[in-house]
């Protein structure tokens, strides 16, 4: 013990030198722990917003999602209703510019339309997306609304008759009040009325047969 003290006596002053170099270990440790602590809380951020932009991009595949099926449903509402089309003889008309436009956008949307929202990671993919539902949606307001205002202004005096008989026709082949006979008399000759002025698309006529079948077998029992 009176060795240790006669040397502290002796060399008293490397106290301060020693102090420092302590000091400096002690600052530089607490830098270091400050660094590896901005380091975790830099990771936790990106790791945050990564999870965010996930997030907000499911989101936006799910909206779009519900827009593609909104313009879809826009388009059965006429693809299964031969009354309407034969309202609005144009929307099935592919001699109409507007109308090959719709119909090539629907393909489009439909062809990059994923099965479920999770399948579009890639930002281009969803921006590509994105685009084919934008151009869908418009291109098929631009028809309808062409459709609406022309009707069936294009059509000469006789085919314009012949498109109202089978409007009246299809009325009777789908009355439940009609009978059996009635039915299938005025679904033929609603057809022979259309032939040769409205193509239908085989979706109609699908649902169309499927409803007069219906009718019929109703009328039946």
């Amino acid at each position: 013990m009176q060795s240790i003290l006669d040397f502290a006596g002796h060399y008293w002053w490397l106290v301060f030198p020693l102090s420092g170099v302590v000091g400096g270990w002690a600052r530089s440790w607490s830098k270091a722990g400050e660094r590896r602590h901005q380091r975790r809380l830099e990771l936790y951020q990106v790791k945050n917003q990564a999870l965010r932009v996930e997030q907000v991009r499911a989101d936006e595949v799910a909206q779009l999602l519900l827009m593609h099926d909104g313009v879809n449903k826009r388009w059965l509402d006429y693809e299964l209703d031969v009354g309407k089309l034969i309202d609005f003889p144009m929307m099935t008309d592919v001699r109409e510019p507007l109308t090959v436009a719709f119909l090539r956008a629907k393909r489009e949307a439909d062809g990059l339309r994923p099965a479920e929202a999770a399948e579009i990671t890639a930002k281009g993919r969803l921006d590509e997306y994105r685009a084919a539902v934008n151009g869908y949606e418009v291109a098929f307001e631009v028809a309808e609304r062409e459709a609406r205002r022309v009707k069936d202004s294009s059509f000469t005096g006789p085919e314009r008759q012949r498109l109202a008989t089978a409007r009246k026709l299809i009325t009777i082949a789908v009355d439940d009040a009609a009978t059996p006979s009635e039915r299938q008399t005025a679904y033929r000759r609603a057809r022979r009325e259309l032939d040769g002025l409205i193509v239908l698309p085989d979706a109609t006529v699908a649902a169309l047969e499927e409803k007069v079948a219906r009718m019929l077998g109703t009328g039946q029992a």
